[in-house]
């Protein structure tokens, strides 16, 4: 990756080479000349501390995005999730990205806040916009996954991947259609009628006709922090075990606040994590790690008591949430070249496609039809 030592011009200047970043440019460069800057390098964000659970479930459940939001608004989120995970999956085949992907079945389990019946509930309302559910019974629960909760949903059409190799994927992808990609850090944007003067730290200045920012939960100065708020999760990868693993191998969340989560990976092993906490900055998160890593190891292995859950790997990483679930994405208030998305809680490379796909539309004169449901 080349460090920016010259000045340039370019229709759209993307600052942040993570898994939003990659997608948006890939999907920019079709009707743009794009360019990708980011600080530390491609993929060295929180996308490589991502544990790639890709689903079209919303951290918030229909039912009570609905009381936030309103039923039909809530809907169209759902609906607009799932018709991402199917474009991310298509586009990624067609491209030819070998990064791991593996579908799964998901299961989300009975918590503190949903119980049976409210799952029962989640169950009608995400089968009345079509999004195929099953309700399964505490006895249905433990008979099929050996799992002793009060009850459960059984969805299907999710997907595992790794992070990293999707968004290099991507990038090689948007290289090929044009897109140029450096190392270098924007310390200062200055507005002009017709575009953006981005200011680098080494000096050289881009000129683009739009910036947007993909850089996480390392929110830029120029974004209103009303409605957002940073927070660190904590992750394990076990050993490998295969013999070991639950029937299907699906992939699980809970219905509770904070909620803990797992998958399996190609080589049999387990990947949880949770214990959320707010950030405070990256040395306060690091340190928790290992605390952190035995609570996630305790909890799972009430989970699955035959399962060895001794971390081998323990990481943390740090993402952006709002009150709704639902990410902001779109024009930073007060500036119509200046673009932003962040707050992508659980499902994050969902929404990053989501992003592309309504930042492309704006930037081609079109308007998408979901757009406002993100918008700061």
């Amino acid at each position: 990756m080349r460090s920016l030592s010259r000045d340039l011009d370019t229709d759209v200047l993307v600052v942040g080479a993570g898994i939003s970043g990659a997608l948006l440019a890939e999907t920019l460069a079709r009707d743009h000349r794009v360019t990708v800057i980011d600080r530390r390098g491609v993929a060295k964000g929180s996308t490589a501390a991502s544990t790639a659970l890709v689903e079209y479930e919303i951290d918030t459940p229909l039912t009570v995005l609905a009381h936030k939001i309103g039923t039909a608004k809530a809907e169209r989120a759902w609906r607009r999730s799932a018709l991402a995970l199917r474009g991310l999956a298509e586009r990624t085949a067609f491209l030819g990205i070998r990064a791991d992907v593996r579908s799964h079945d998901t299961l989300y389990l009975a918590g503190n806040v949903l119980d049976a019946r409210g799952l029962e509930a989640e169950a009608e309302a995400r089968r009345a916009v079509g999004l195929e559910t099953q309700t399964l019974s505490r006895s249905e629960l433990r008979s099929r996954y050996s799992i002793h909760r009060n009850g459960a949903l059984l969805s299907h059409g999710d997907f595992s991947l790794d992070p990293r190799r999707l968004t290099i994927g991507y990038l090689r992808a948007a290289m090929k259609a044009g897109t140029e990609v450096y190392k270098g850090e924007v310390t200062e944007i200055e507005a002009h009628r017709n575009g953006i003067a981005a200011k680098t730290a080494a000096g050289p200045v881009v000129t683009a006709g739009h910036i947007v920012f993909t850089t996480g939960y390392e929110v830029p100065k120029i974004v209103p922090p009303g409605g957002h708020r940073i927070a660190s999760t904590f992750a394990i990868a076990t050993r490998a075990q295969p013999r070991h693993l639950w029937p299907g191998e699906a992939m699980i969340w809970e219905a509770s606040e904070p909620y803990l989560y797992a998958r399996t990976t190609p080589d049999g092993r387990v990947i949880c994590g949770g214990e959320d906490e707010d950030f405070a900055d990256e040395g306060a998160r690091d340190r928790m790690i290992k605390r952190k890593a035995a609570a996630i190891a305790r909890k799972l292995g009430r989970l699955f008591p035959t399962l060895d859950t001794t971390p081998e790997y323990a990481w943390a990483g740090s993402f952006g949430t709002t009150g709704t679930g639902l990410p902001l994405i779109g024009k930073v208030p007060g500036h119509n070249r200046i673009w932003a998305v962040l707050g992508f809680g659980g499902n994050g490379i969902t929404y990053s496609r989501i992003a592309a796909d309504i930042i492309r539309a704006a930037l081609s004169g079109r308007t998408d039809p979901d757009a406002e449901l993100y918008e700061f």
